[in-house]
């Protein structure tokens, strides 16, 4: 077996970065340690030291995404001097833009029905990890007036469903003049919760909204 580097973070991120495209072209159930091994010229022996199974392996991958995803989601949101709706419209762009990358849709090989519990966790975690930032937003828009709302948290449960149905939508491929429609209402109804003057959010995000 190789010898694990000084910093076990180091191979634990090697790790991930080969078995990432393996689970995008082969498939998550149909990609073996063997294979991720293979590719990273390793024993089998040098995953195992890190991750107990593939599926450990596979939750290290989402944690990182989504580690990843939250962080870019606050930079750009507190970078400049966007009013509250902007960086809720910002908040918004970022997440369904990330959802495209060169493989493909993000985790797009676990939407099937045998993966539906990761996807279920996925869900919970990024909500739990978007939350903060969007109820920051909120509450800053009251104190501004740029918003409305006497109950942030609701409005953030709100939000949190219309994305799940707006990310299924995306990755269920529907046709773009329903797609369309899905954004459009979307935009309006979370204005509304927001008591946000309507058609002041737009969500124009690249190879997404037809």
């Amino acid at each position: 077996m190789a010898r694990p580097p000084q910093d076990p973070q180091i191979r634990i991120n090697e790790i991930l970065d080969a078995a990432e495209p393996l689970f995008y072209s082969q498939g998550y159930h149909e990609t073996a340690i063997s294979d991720i091994a293979k590719k990273l010229g390793v024993a089998q022996g040098t995953i195992y030291y890190y991750f107990a199974s593939k599926e450990d392996l596979l939750e290290a991958l989402i944690n990182r995404e989504m580690a990843d995803l939250i962080a870019r989601i606050k930079l750009t949101v507190h970078a400049g001097n966007a009013t509250p709706t902007g960086k809720m419209q910002i908040a918004i762009q970022t997440l369904l833009q990330s959802l495209h990358r060169e493989e493909g849709l993000v985790f797009e090989y676990l939407h099937n029905e045998r993966a539906i519990h990761f996807l279920d966790r996925l869900s919970r975690q990024g909500k739990q990890l978007l939350a903060p930032t969007l109820l920051e937003i909120i509450e800053a828009g009251n104190q501004e007036k740029c918003f409305r709302t006497p109950q942030p948290r609701v409005v953030v449960n709100i939000i949190d469903a219309i994305l799940d149905s707006l990310i299924t939508a995306i990755y269920e491929n529907l046709p773009a003049e329903q797609l369309h429609c899905q954004f459009k209402l979307s935009e309006e109804v979370i204005a509304y919760a927001l008591g946000a003057p309507k058609g002041s959010l737009q969500f124009t995000i690249d190879n997404i909204t037809p």
